[in-house]
């Protein structure tokens, strides 16, 4: 049965450039709550974007020798690309350029200006680029921008102004009668305290001064402010519409649940934008979580350092999951976290690769050891196994604790204190010692189903952070993963079920060192990049692009991968899914079944019939609840789009790509 309805967002990512892992990480936090409550019996909507509109833009898109739509486009297809890449599982990706959402915006500021709530006038002050934020003398620190610390500039142009005073009171009273509504407490306070309590100034919401953004319908010389525009997103993405004729979707889902976004603009989200929608008549969302900021442990990241961290840099150096778990592990709740090359290696050698990985391994091995990999439980139950199935069977209750007040890195904790558990149930029992009493055959048998089953609860229960893993797991024990409401209690293990008998590693132990010098080449080469020009800078020519280099293999790791010509004899897409085809691929004289996350490239129809490049010998898994075995080789650009690799000529079916 359902527990009803949880509206997820993530503030939509600004297209003034490629984000950094610390934007990415919001990404990742949101799609773990979302994953979370997902597998937890909530019917989940997770929304997010990208904002695409301000004259930071159509100055970039200047710079660039392009239109500020072509730039928008290039970028957002950049984050779309990076969002996909760390998994996460939005349902919609909403720009502010899409047309429907322009439509309301521009039926949005009529009616509020119609009602008395905008009215134009002149304003005169010190403007921030960057942050599209106008400041008085007062409000800079230092004489630069409170937010940003950049210089501002003044400004005066004709403008339309939003009568923010009209609502403070109903606002502080809403603050003060719902304690959840700001979270963490001393964001709420900030904003009380420094915006609220001492009398809100009105807030422009229109500009003269540059032309990329929505045209005021009534008045085209001004264009909406950016903030007026990009808020409005969380429900014009929903089906809102500014003349009550609400799509079902968004009588369903408003309020939102949870807001989720960067502590640098909590006051836009818990100041700006429940004074709009209080305007329109419409509820708050139920509560804004101002994360804190991830920071490079060296240092401030700086394109002029050439020392930027990008989520498919470390997704290269380490793979997804790794970069999932730091980045979720590693941020506190309400203080800014750090990110280092090498606090990344240790969390990989110590967590994952010591904790998780070797447990999983060790147990697997033994199994296959001392049963042929047939896991039982032959009921020798010993006073140790109490307290192991009771850390096993308490953990979900209290990771539900923890996600239920957004603190994530401690629910997290909570999963490998289950792992760490288990590990020393091994110490405990010493299964290398039972087997050598075949008297304490079934005691061995027992001990190692105990294990199995503390794995397979904690997978499943590790499954939103780390969702790879979990399956990879869930794989080499030749299971599914139970649900939620069956981790609190213990044998849900089919009794008689074999595990692999070819356990993978997880996670190889790295070495900083080498790791560190690695990224300082690419870091070096980066900044050469940018730098010179032509060649001879490791410039791109015109009509390529480069992308992050992975470590060096050796031939014989080349040698491993088996590529084919596949001929597509039939497609369809995948049920329930917006990204999957569903292929059947002859290779020689098989047919190999191949799900590809490819439907937004090409048509079911269209696959058929095509000759293309397949990895033959990747291992099988399930996308969607569907067994995959291979691969289709695809390229892609800049903007994410891809193409199927297939042969110059014609080639048959099963042909050896060398």
């Amino acid at each position: 049965m359902s527990k009803g309805k949880y509206y997820i967002t993530t503030a939509i990512a600004y297209t003034s450039g490629k984000p950094h892992i610390g934007n990415t990480y919001e990404a990742v936090l949101a799609d773990s709550i979302a994953r979370f409550k997902r597998k937890d019996g909530y019917e989940v909507f997770f929304q997010t974007g990208t904002d695409e509109h301000g004259q930071k833009i159509e100055l970039k898109a200047q710079d660039a020798g392009v239109t500020p739509q072509e730039y928008v486009d290039r970028v957002a297809g950049e984050v779309k690309g990076l969002w996909d890449l760390m998994g996460t599982s939005y349902d919609k990706f909403i720009r502010t350029t899409d047309g429907d959402h322009v439509k309301q915006v521009q039926k949005i500021f009529k009616r509020l200006y119609d009602q008395g709530d905008i009215y134009k006038g002149h304003y005169e002050g010190l403007y921030c680029t960057p942050c599209e934020s106008f400041w008085t003398e007062s409000q800079l620190v230092d004489g630069k921008c409170p937010d940003c610390g950049r210089e501002v500039k003044p400004a005066q142009e004709e403008a339309y102004f939003f009568k923010m005073s009209k609502y403070a009171d109903r606002l502080i009273a809403h603050i003060n009668e719902h304690p959840e509504f700001i979270q963490p407490v001393s964001r709420k306070n900030e904003m009380m305290n420094n915006f609220l309590l001492p009398g809100l100034q009105d807030l422009c919401v229109s500009r003269t001064s540059f032309t990329w953004g929505i045209p005021v319908d009534f008045d085209e010389r001004h264009v909406v402010y950016v903030w007026l525009d990009a808020l409005t997103n969380y429900i014009t993405g929903i089906g809102y519409d500014a003349d009550g004729k609400h799509s079902g979707q968004y009588r369903k889902l408003w309020p939102a649940d949870l807001h989720l976004i960067g502590k640098d603009i909590i006051r836009f989200h818990t100041i700006y934008w429940p004074i709009f929608l209080m305007a329109l008549g419409e509820p708050l969302p139920k509560q804004v979580f101002g994360h804190p900021w991830l920071l490079q442990g060296d240092g401030k990241m700086s394109k002029s350092k050439g020392n930027v961290m990008y989520a498919d840099d470390l997704v290269a150096f380490f793979g997804v999951d790794a970069v999932r778990y730091f980045v979720l592990h590693e941020m506190p709740f309400e203080n800014d976290g750090v990110i280092s090359w090498e606090l990344i290696v240790e969390r990989i050698n110590s967590d994952l690769a010591n904790t998780l990985g070797n447990l999983v391994n060790r147990t697997i091995s033994m199994s296959n050891k001392y049963f042929d990999g047939i896991v039982e439980d032959k009921g020798a139950a010993e006073d140790v196994d109490a307290d192991l199935k009771a850390v096993v069977t308490g953990t979900y209750t209290k990771v539900c604790s923890k996600m239920e007040d957004l603190r994530v890195a401690d629910a997290m904790t909570e999963i490998f204190s289950l792992f760490k558990r288990c590990n020393k149930y091994i110490d405990e029992t010493q299964p290398w010692v039972l087997a050598k009493d075949e008297a304490k055959k079934d005691r061995l048998s027992t001990v190692l189903y105990n294990l199995v089953e503390g794995i397979t609860i904690g997978a499943s229960l590790l499954e939103p952070f780390m969702p790879e893993t979990s399956a990879k797991i869930a794989a080499q024990l030749q299971t599914t993963l139970p649900a939620f409401e069956e981790c609190t209690s213990f044998g849900h293990f089919p009794g008689g079920n074999k595990v692999t008998d070819k356990p993978e590693i997880l996670f190889a132990r790295l070495d900083a060192k080498e790791v560190v010098e690695k990224a300082e080449t690419m870091f070096a080469s980066r900044k050469a990049a940018e730098e010179g020009t032509g060649d001879e800078a490791g410039e791109a020519a015109p009509g390529v692009i480069d992308i992050p280099q992975k470590p060096e293999i050796t031939y014989d790791d080349f040698a491993q991968l088996q590529f084919q010509v596949g001929e597509i004899i039939a497609c369809e897409e995948v049920k329930k899914s917006k990204k999957l085809l569903c292929s059947q691929v002859r290779v020689g004289s098989q047919v190999k079944q191949i799900v590809s996350g490819i439907k937004a490239h090409y048509s079911a129809e269209e696959m058929v019939g095509k000759k293309v490049m397949v990895l033959v010998n990747l291992k099988p898994a399930k996308l969607a609840g569907i067994v995959s075995e291979g691969m289709l080789l695809c390229a892609e650009d800049a903007e994410g789009n891809l193409a199927l690799v297939i042969p110059e000529k014609e080639m048959p079916a099963g042909a050896e790509i060398c």
